[in-house]
């Protein structure tokens, strides 16, 4: 992590603009502009869907009233000319960062123009790392030609070292022998608390509908469901281990996903219709979770990136109710496991909250940080 010394000896300055103020950009705002003085950050743009504000200076905002000037600005966002306007106050000295709050894939198509104007970009939007593998190669190669980075740690676990962890192992040298998980804050919220290593339990739909009235699940529960989140976090860890890079060319399309969604379900457009719904199928769960507990195991819905034996999936996996996925996890919990030559006997662990806008923003900062 850049030391306070750090920031305050560095000649740069830096011309942020965010794109997206929604939970997790409105918090990265508050964290940036929390920043103690001296801060060698400037916002010099925000857009929402609707308005966008510029000033190559930075903008004369604070943290009680930026979403009034951008509310009051009335100029419409164009990713177009935003590119435009950041190209030219690149120079030397000065760093342009182009801070993605979105999940849009709009935004993401636009990476490696940014990239190539020597832009850096910083995002938790998965949908450019995760998709088709031209785009991932046209992103690289516009960094590398330009010099100017993309980070993306907040993609994998929030504000969770991640993604900096498996970096670091791979540039050290160590050789990722297969990376295990627990991806999804709702999978892990649902199963911890459906499957406990005891045969009965809640019914299946009634732990989903709970999770969706707390928040963890997408108002359309099928959303997490289906599975495709954490295929996209195997694609974006499996893209920076060099023997994988291309080993999924339609990008999470790619990842061999089960699909908890019932397939008599997975034609309803509504949220409210899947609940009410879903019941009709507990007892497919009641008896999964009872086969589970009669081994000994519970269920869990994890991520798998084996590299020796080339597979990447995102199952229902059942462990052993001794295993870290059963004991170590609470409420909505990431936890990851890398199997590597030197962490052999034991693998390197990360666990924690993996979803939730102050945490996923953290991880967003950090990665600004990592330009200094």
């Amino acid at each position: 992590m850049t030391s306070a010394l750090n920031l305050a000896l560095t000649a740069k300055t830096f011309r942020v603009a965010v794109v997206g103020v929604g939970l997790v950009g409105s918090e990265f705002i508050r964290q940036l502009l929390a920043f103690p003085a001296p801060s060698p950050f400037r916002l010099v743009s925000l857009s929402s869907s609707k308005a966008t504000v510029f000033d190559p200076d930075g903008l004369s905002i604070t943290s009680s009233d930026w979403t009034s000037a951008l509310a009051g600005s009335g100029r419409k966002p164009d990713l177009q000319t935003l590119l435009s306007e950041l190209s030219a106050l690149v120079k030397p000295g000065q760093e342009v960062v182009l801070v993605d709050n979105t999940s849009s894939n709009d935004v993401a198509a636009f990476y490696p123009q940014f990239l190539k104007f020597g832009v850096n970009v910083i995002t938790p939007n998965k949908k450019a790392f995760s998709s088709e593998l031209s785009l991932y190669e046209q992103i690289l190669a516009a960094s590398l030609d330009s010099g100017a980075r993309f980070l993306n740690e907040a993609t994998v676990g929030a504000g969770l070292p991640v993604i900096s962890t498996l970096k670091d192992l791979v540039a050290t040298g160590d050789k990722v022998l297969k990376i295990e998980g627990v991806f999804s804050g709702t999978m892990s919220y649902i199963f911890n608390e459906f499957s406990t290593g005891k045969t009965g339990g809640p019914s299946f739909s009634s732990v989903v509908s709970v999770a969706r009235e707390k928040g963890y699940t997408e108002p359309h529960p099928a959303d997490d469901l289906n599975g495709a989140d954490v295929a996209r976090k195997l694609t974006i860890l499996s893209r920076f281990i060099p023997s994988l890079r291309a080993a999924l060319p339609n990008g999470y399309q790619s990842v061999s996903t089960k699909s908890l969604v019932p397939p008599e379900l997975e034609g309803i457009t509504s949220g409210d219709e899947f609940i009410q719904r879903l019941p009709e199928f507990d007892a497919h769960f009641d008896k999964m979770r009872a086969e589970a507990a009669e081994e000994g195991k519970v269920l869990r819905f994890a991520g798998v990136v084996d590299v020796q034996a080339g597979i990447i999936k995102a199952d229902l996996e059942k462990y052993s109710i001794a295993h870290p996925f059963a004991t170590a996890l609470g409420g909505s919990d990431n936890i990851i496991m890398f199997h590597t030559e030197r962490y052999g006997a034991r693998p390197l662990v990360v666990q924690g909250a993996g979803a939730g806008a102050a945490v996923t923003a953290m991880g967003v900062l950090s990665d600004l940080l990592k330009l200094v």
